[in-house]
C-alpha cells in the first residue's frame, strides 16, 4: 500500500510538471480533479502542490524580466569562465580592430545598444568556434580566424553572434533548464513530505546554477539547430545592412566545413554542420561571389595577421 502511495504521488507531480506548458488554469483543474482519481493523492497533496506551483512560476517570470543589469552581470560571469577555458590572445592591434569592427556590425542589428555595450574579444585557442554570452560579450578564438579570409567573413561571424544577442538565446537556455530543474525539485519535495509547510524559499536555490546554465549552453552542448538557423538568418541580413557581401556567410562556412574535418569538437560539437548551414542560407543570397574592397582587405591583413597565424 505505501509503495501504492508513493507510486500515485509521482504520477501526480510528474502530471503537473507536464500541464504547466498548457498554462495556469488547465494546471489547476487537473489539480482539483487528482484527489480520488490517482491513488495515494488527497487535497492536503494538491494544496501543496500549488503552493509550490505558485513559487514555480515566480520563478519563471523572474527569468523572463531578467534586465539589462542583470543580463550584463549574468554574461561578464559566463566570460570569466570562457576566458578561463581558452584564455585570451593578447594583440591590441587585432583586439581595437574586432572592436571596432563588431560595433560596427552590431549598429546595424535588431540592438545595436545593450547595457554596457558590446564586448568583443579573441580567445586564444586553434579551436574553430566563437560565442555570445548575454550581456553582448562576443569571443572569436583564433582558429575561427583562420577560416576568414577577409573583412566580410569576418562581419559575417560577428552577425551572427550579434543574432545570439538581440535574440537573447543564452538568457533562453537559462530557463528552459531551469524550469526543469524547478518542477522536479517540487515534486520531489512534495512526495517527500507527507504533511506539514515546507521551505519554499528553498526552491531559490534553482537559480544558483544559471551560470551553469549558460557555460553549458555555449560551450558543452550549444544551441539548437532551429535557434543557430536563426541566428544564420538573421545573421544574413546584418551582413547585408553593412554593405558586406552576404556571399562571404557560405564561404566562411564551406572553409569551415573543409577544416573541421571529422574533429567532432569545438564548433562541430555546439553547432550544427556547415553543410546544413549553407543549405539554410544560400537560397537567400543573390550572388554566389564575395565583393572584395581593397581597404577593408588591407585593413584586415594588417590587424588579424599575427592572430591568425599564431600557434599557442
Amino acid at each position: 500500500m505505501k509503495n501504492s502511495i508513493g507510486i500515485g504521488l509521482l504520477s501526480f507531480f510528474l502530471m503537473a510538471a507536464m500541464l504547466v506548458i498548457s498554462g495556469c488554469s488547465v494546471l489547476e483543474s487537473a489539480m482539483d480533479m487528482a484527489p480520488g482519481f490517482i491513488p495515494g493523492v488527497d487535497k492536503k497533496d494538491v494544496d501543496m502542490a500549488k503552493s509550490g506551483l505558485a513559487v514555480g512560476q515566480q520563478l519563471v517570470e523572474a527569468v523572463d524580466t531578467i534586465t539589462p543589469e542583470q543580463e550584463y552581470y549574468i554574461g561578464r560571469a559566463a566570460a570569466a569562465t570562457i576566458i578561463n577555458t581558452y584564455g585570451v590572445y593578447e594583440d591590441d592591434a587585432a583586439t581595437l580592430y574586432l572592436n571596432e569592427l563588431g560595433s560596427t556590425v552590431a549598429e546595424f542589428s535588431d540592438m545595436p545598444e545593450v547595457y554596457s555595450g558590446y564586448h568583443f574579444i579573441i580567445l586564444d585557442s586553434d579551436e574553430i568556434n566563437a560565442f555570445a554570452t548575454p550581456g553582448a560579450f562576443i569571443f572569436v578564438t583564433r582558429g575561427m580566424l583562420a577560416c576568414c579570409d577577409g573583412e566580410e567573413e569576418l562581419a559575417a561571424v560577428l552577425a551572427h553572434e550579434i543574432a545570439h544577442i538581440q535574440n537573447r538565446h543564452a538568457i533562453r537556455s537559462i530557463k528552459s533548464s531551469r524550469w526543469t530543474k524547478v518542477f522536479t525539485k517540487l515534486g520531489s519535495e512534495a512526495a517527500k513530505q507527507a504533511a506539514g509547510g515546507r521551505d519554499l524559499a528553498a526552491l531559490g536555490d534553482m537559480f544558483e546554477g544559471v551560470l551553469d546554465d549558460v557555460t553549458k549552453a555555449l560551450i558543452v552542448n550549444g544551441y539548437s539547430r532551429d535557434l543557430e538557423e536563426e541566428a544564420d538568418v538573421q545573421g544574413v541580413a546584418i551582413v547585408e545592412r553593412c554593405g558586406y557581401s552576404p556571399a562571404a556567410m557560405v564561404a566562411m562556412l564551406k572553409v569551415m566545413e573543409k577544416s573541421l574535418g571529422s574533429n567532432g569538437g569545438g564548433f562541430g560539437k555546439t553547432h550544427p554542420s556547415p553543410e546544413d548551414r549553407i543549405e539554410t542560407v544560400e537560397p537567400m543570397i543573390s550572388a554566389n561571389r564575395i565583393t572584395r574592397n581593397s581597404a577593408r582587405q588591407s585593413r584586415f591583413d594588417a590587424a588579424m595577421r599575427g592572430a591568425r597565424n599564431s600557434r599557442s
